[in-house]
């Protein structure tokens, strides 16, 4: 790729779909494209940006975007925001929602769907307790390719053993064949759609979760301010954002406030905000022992 095109691309990348291609990611681009090039018939890294340059194929731009677009996932990623989510957040929606019973979750920037179909399982759980709730889980993603596998809910042997305990495994999936099908039950819980966060999105509503975790770090901060202020518009007044370990809003939005015993965790500013609730370390340590087995 000669540098009139890699120049282009850093643009075209940041403008489409905000991520902040580094000058030290040349052979990244190459390698990426040059697997899209494959995949289209053998076409040059050439040919490809000139097609691009011209801005007449809408599809190739999203393909584009797609291939240089890091979708590594896996169920249960992290454990410890799960264990957040079961241990402190749940128990606050319960108490907080019990008028309506109601309870909405956005996994935004969900990737292949794992991490959406790991809340549901979680959820599932606590079925007893939600007996009667009307519980919404919303997963996006830029890439239609990757939402369409989200939506299938069909995984390989190696997906599935990527921090999926097997009790979890047996008990909400079936096996045909070499792939893994995750229970109707669950798709029934998680509705996934193609979104880019950079653009508007006045009709999901408002949600008591956000989990918008290890994207921030591909944009710079312009984009990351940009994409907390959305967020911040579609959070309940009491509602919570989990963002990646290495990601915080300090500095880029005044609307949430990090949570002084939870890391990762963000409270909606002002003076609804909950009191904050001390995760238990031990129940914490158990359960994440739980998903290693």
């Amino acid at each position: 790729m000669n540098a009139s095109d890699f120049s282009f691309l850093q643009r075209f990348l940041q403008q489409k779909a905000g991520i902040a291609l580094g000058s030290d990611k040349l052979y990244l681009a190459e390698s990426r494209l040059s697997i899209l090039c494959r995949r289209r018939g053998g076409d040059t890294i050439d040919a490809l940006m000139q097609q691009v340059r011209q801005g007449r194929d809408s599809e190739l731009e999203m393909a584009v975007v797609d291939a240089m677009t890091t979708n590594e996932t896996l169920f249960f990623r992290d454990q410890s925001p799960f264990a957040l989510f079961r241990d402190v957040l749940l128990p606050e929606k319960l108490a907080a929602n019990r008028a309506q019973r109601s309870l909405r979750i956005w996994c935004a920037a969900v990737s292949s769907g794992q991490e959406a179909y790991s809340l549901a399982m979680i959820l599932d759980e606590m079925a007893g307790e939600l007996a009667g709730w009307r519980v919404e889980i919303l997963g996006t993603d830029i890439s239609g390719e990757i939402i369409d596998k989200a939506r299938a809910g069909t995984y390989s042997q190696f997906e599935v053993q990527r921090g999926l305990p097997v009790q979890m495994l047996l008990r909400h999936f079936t096996q045909r064949g070499d792939k893994w099908h995750v229970s109707e039950k669950l798709r029934a819980m998680v509705r996934f759609r193609q979104h880019n966060l950079l653009e508007p999105s006045e009709s999901f509503g408002r949600f008591d979760v956000i989990f918008c975790r290890n994207v921030l770090i591909y944009f710079d901060l312009p984009t990351r301010a940009r994409v907390l202020a959305r967020l911040a518009q579609h959070i309940d007044p009491n509602g919570a954002l989990i963002l990646g370990a290495a990601e915080t809003v300090l500095g880029l939005d005044s609307a949430f406030t990090p949570d002084r015993e939870n890391r990762g965790l963000f409270r909606r500013a002002g003076p609804s905000t909950p009191a904050t609730t001390p995760l238990d370390r031990r129940h914490q340590a158990s359960l994440a022992a739980g998903w290693r087995s």
